[in-house]
């Protein structure tokens, strides 16, 4: 599992010109899950996520979690974060999970981020959407989870 984490000042998802999720100050997780996921790895890399000290405290250290700052998490389905280019100049998302494998541990890292009591929204599994965010800092964070 991979996630590319934007620290943001707002941030929202559409999907044909409705709004479906947006958030004020918090954390944009674009979340890439692969054939090699499950339950485990999910858990971890939400627990990560909701612990991860990239923001400011008082003195202006990044040293305050998602969580610690009382932020909010929007996260969006992108199978996109699997693809493969070394080779020629078409991607191959071969390494990325089937919906039917990926949609139940997209709803699990969801719920595990609730459970640390964070305000959590969502873009719309599966469908083509438009983000739009306000990246601050900018702080962009790579995560992959162990053995992935």
């Amino acid at each position: 599992m991979r996630a590319l984490l934007q620290r943001v000042s707002k941030a929202q998802v559409s999907v044909a010109g409705a709004t479906v999720g947006g958030i004020g100050p918090g954390l944009l997780v674009f979340l890439g899950i692969s054939r090699q996921a499950n339950e485990d790895k999910t858990r971890w890399l939400a627990d990560k996520v909701a612990n991860l000290r990239i923001f400011p405290d008082q003195q202006d250290r990044l040293n305050l979690s998602v969580k610690d700052s009382k932020g909010a998490v929007l996260v969006v389905s992108q199978f996109t974060l699997w693809g493969e280019a070394s080779k020629g100049n078409r991607p191959s998302f071969s390494r990325a999970a089937l919906a039917e494998t990926a949609l139940p541990l997209y709803h699990l890292f969801i719920e595990r981020l609730r459970e640390h009591a964070l305000n959590v929204e969502q873009g719309k599994f599966g469908a083509v959407m438009q983000v739009e965010l306000i990246n601050d800092g900018p702080v962009t964070m790579w995560l992959e989870a162990p053995h992935d």
